[in-house]
């Protein structure tokens, strides 16, 4: 299974941004997708999560409003639009698949099956 990310980089406060996630080795759409992301020296936290179909999303209030999540069962795809983006919103962000949203919606420390490699984002102020 692979989980490949992309579209990190540098931007400046307020820019967008958006990463994609290609997926395969799996049955892509059996899994529920999330974004999480990892700054240095704190702890990896969920940014948006989508259900099987694409039904259903979740976000924490961190990002509420900033960010979309969609996927794409078609093309193995999932993507996170970012607006406003902010300097805090620095971190890696990895991609992430799971049975269920309430799944991944529970956090990296329970029940995601797969982790994709990160990519940087940096939001300069």
């Amino acid at each position: 299974v692979q989980l490949q990310a992309s579209g990190g980089g540098l931007v400046q406060a307020g820019g967008s941004l958006k990463l994609s996630c290609a997926a395969s080795g799996l049955a892509f759409e059996d899994y529920a997708m999330g974004w999480f992301r990892q700054a240095p020296g704190k702890e990896r936290d969920l940014v948006a999560a989508i259900s099987w179909g694409g039904g259903s999303t979740y976000y924490p209030d961190s990002v509420t409003g900033r960010v979309t999540i969609s996927r794409d069962n078609s093309k193995n795809t999932v993507t996170l639009q970012m607006n406003s983006l902010k300097p805090e919103d620095t971190a890696v962000y990895y991609c992430a698949a799971g049975a269920t949203l309430g799944a991944v919606v529970r956090g990296p420390n329970y029940d995601i099956d797969y982790w994709g490699k990160g990519t940087l984002v940096t939001v300069s102020s």
